[in-house]
């Protein structure tokens, strides 16, 4: 879903304790078996777990970064973030959908419901809306 993201002027990095090495081997031996090329982004070395400590994700005990995705924004702000560990994958449909709600809560100032994908209802924020939140979203919900 490479494309999809840079189309969406997202930029994508892959982070983890693993040396540069190590990467070239598994874009080599694994990555490019699975995605044409192998995958498309940087691979960034955090030995150490220097970034990870950043982000709250490195394990000390196990010296590695537990994986993690991060929506920063372009002024440099976390705006999202999961982490999961490693036997449970992750969703791409899900991390495209929030950044195209993030991306719209940016342009408009508008703010996404649950599930919310473009076209749908969003809301305007502000003293008038108060209390009526349900009636802008009762006929364009789907919970």
């Amino acid at each position: 879903m490479h494309k999809e993201l840079s189309a969406l002027d997202v930029q994508v990095l892959a982070v983890s304790t693993d040396s540069h090495f190590v990467h070239k081997v598994w874009q080599a031996e694994e990555l490019s078996r699975m995605v044409d090329g192998g995958v498309p982004f940087p691979m960034l070395s955090d030995a150490g777990g220097k970034i990870g400590r950043i982000y709250g994700i490195y394990d000390e005990a196990g010296g590695v970064d537990i994986r993690g995705r991060f929506l920063i924004d372009p002024d440099g702000i976390v705006q999202a973030m999961e982490v999961l560990t490693p036997p449970v994958g992750r969703n791409i449909a899900e991390l495209i959908r929030q950044v195209k709600a993030f991306q719209h809560v940016r342009q408009t100032g508008e703010a996404t419901p649950s599930g919310w994908q473009p076209g749908r209802t969003t809301l305007k924020p502000g003293p008038d809306l108060v209390g009526k939140v349900w009636e802008v979203w009762k006929t364009d919900m789907a919970f």
